[in-house]
């Protein structure tokens, strides 16, 4: 009898350490639950991070676009007026044409020099208006210190007062850009001068 008992308990004892479901102890659940939060602030902090990488390199490529937008206005800018010292000098070439034109002009008969003078200054005008080069609008405007230099004034009640009346040289743009002002002769009202005379009579 004693024999079975204690090969009972035997069994037992090894049936208990055999058994495949045994407990946790307490140590290992709470080791096991201490881990959990430490993985999800480690995720965060990655995404965090990750966001933060992604708006630099959005405000970084935002920027290079910029910065190539302003690049390519100043190319644009530089090309349109690139010819603006060379149209400077030339404008003393038409000057003299027209001179030379003016005082043929007088002559009872026009000869063939004056023709070929003719046919250059037409010529080079067609060349400035290729690359957008015109001239001011001075001759009966009123006067605008932008575009135009007085050189006198001139007294005459035919037209408005601060008006254009001559042009000794013609002024010229390049696109927007004034290349040479024109030298004008303005006009000035001779009112209060007749009202004097008339007074002292």
């Amino acid at each position: 009898m004693v024999l079975k008992e204690n090969k009972n308990k035997a069994d037992g004892k090894e049936e208990k350490t055999d058994s495949p479901n045994t407990p946790e102890t307490d140590e290992q659940k709470n080791s096991d639950e201490g881990n959990e939060p430490e993985n999800k602030d480690d995720t965060t902090g990655v995404e965090d991070q990750l966001n933060e990488q992604k708006e630099k390199v959005l405000r970084l490529s935002a920027e290079f676009e910029n910065f190539k937008k302003r690049k390519q206005r100043e190319i644009d800018e530089f090309k349109k007026f690139a010819n603006e010292t060379i149209f400077r000098q030339l404008l003393s070439v038409v000057d003299n044409l027209e001179r030379a034109i003016n005082s043929a002009t007088d002559a009872v008969e026009e000869t063939s020099l004056l023709e070929g003078v003719k046919l250059t200054h037409k010529e080079l005008l067609k060349l400035f208006e290729s690359f957008n080069v015109t001239q001011v609008e001075a001759e009966n405007q009123p006067f605008n210190p932008n575009f135009h230099q007085a050189v006198t004034h001139a007294q005459d009640n035919d037209v408005p007062d601060n008006t254009v009346t001559n042009v000794l040289q013609k002024g010229y743009l390049l696109h927007d850009r004034l290349l040479r002002p024109a030298m004008v002769v303005v006009s000035k009202k001779v009112e209060n001068q007749t009202q004097e005379t008339t007074k002292e009579d």
